[in-house]
């Protein structure tokens, strides 16, 4: 694989109808900007027919280049691949579901151009369900909250990355993966653009409420030990309020005979206090689960094929 100037990486799951329009629309904007571009669709195990709407786009135009994955990874997990096999100069990040307008990407290159190793497009008017646009907020709250880095629920992953930020970012291999919290950390020179975002005319979105949550959490644990830190100040608050309320019972019972009663409350303070105990240990767990996933070092993804030849020493 030969450098390229332009790279665009874009995950694919349950949008085959979408790719042919994708790589059209890709095509007439990037040939605009520059003739030394590729395409790089990863097929996540979509269940439709992708991998072979993907393998007719590559026999079209070898520009085009398939990435199909040996099982469902997951979106970040396939972005990684993507990533890992793109050789442009600027890489552009996108879903393939004509959300992220591909009319979009001149003005983000422009901004690039004047200066800036990563700029984002923020959605102006973002065109989601009010569901999913309300959990966002919600989410990116509170990781702000945890993380202590403020992340604006209008950015995606839809943007356009300097090689030397795609380099740092294949450099980080841990199993919990969010391109766009990994694309923070790194830091560089960024900027963020308002962009026009389409109605989604194709599949739909294979984020359910349980996936959001996971991400969610997991992301959470991966960017913040603050949880670690809130259970540690629970329990200190609990510690201390017990020992108040033991010394006023105490006082109670010596200064004016008050008999030591309440079965009740003793059962449901013992009821809270294992309650607090497990709930620790729980998230104590959810810390130790992640450095399991990591030691045991296994690849982030799999690949199963793909339409065009590459050889390791081509890095």
């Amino acid at each position: 694989m030969s450098r390229s100037h332009l790279s665009v990486v874009s995950p694919v799951y349950g949008c085959g109808q979408a790719l042919p329009e994708l790589c059209e629309r890709l095509q007439t904007v990037l040939s605009s900007l520059t003739s030394d571009y590729e395409i790089i669709l990863i097929n996540d195990a979509s269940p439709d027919d992708s991998w072979s709407v993907i393998h007719q786009l590559a026999a079209v135009d070898g520009r085009v280049k398939g990435i199909n994955l040996s099982r469902n990874f997951g979106q970040h997990y396939a972005i990684t691949a993507g990533l890992d096999f793109a050789h442009g100069d600027w890489v552009v990040v996108m879903d393939c579901d004509l959300q992220d307008r591909p009319e979009e990407i001149p003005k983000l290159y422009e901004k690039a151009r004047s200066g800036y190793d990563i700029v984002v497009g923020r959605r102006a008017e973002r065109k989601d369900h009010w569901a999913k646009k309300g959990l966002s907020k919600l989410f990116y709250r509170v990781f702000a909250y945890f993380s202590g880095t403020k992340v604006d629920n209008r950015i995606g992953n839809f943007g356009i990355y300097a090689q030397k930020v795609i380099r740092s970012i294949r450099r980080l291999k841990e199993q919990n993966r969010s391109f766009g919290l990994i694309a923070i950390w790194v830091g560089f020179r960024r900027a963020e653009i308002d962009v026009n975002h389409a109605e989604r005319s194709h599949g739909r979105s294979s984020y359910t409420l349980r996936k959001m949550a996971k991400l969610a959490l997991d992301s959470i644990v991966a960017h913040s030990d603050k949880l670690l830190l809130l259970t540690v100040k629970l329990g200190l608050t609990v510690s201390v309020l017990s020992l108040f309320y033991a010394a006023w019972i105490a006082l109670r019972y010596f200064l004016w005979a008050t008999p030591i009663i309440g079965w009740t409350s003793l059962i449901v303070s013992v009821y809270f206090t294992a309650g607090l105990i497990i709930g620790t240990i729980g998230i104590v767990g959810l810390y130790v689960g992640k450095i399991f996933d990591e030691v045991k070092n296994r690849p982030l993804y799999i690949i199963d094929s793909l339409t065009f030849e590459y050889r390791q020493e081509d890095e």
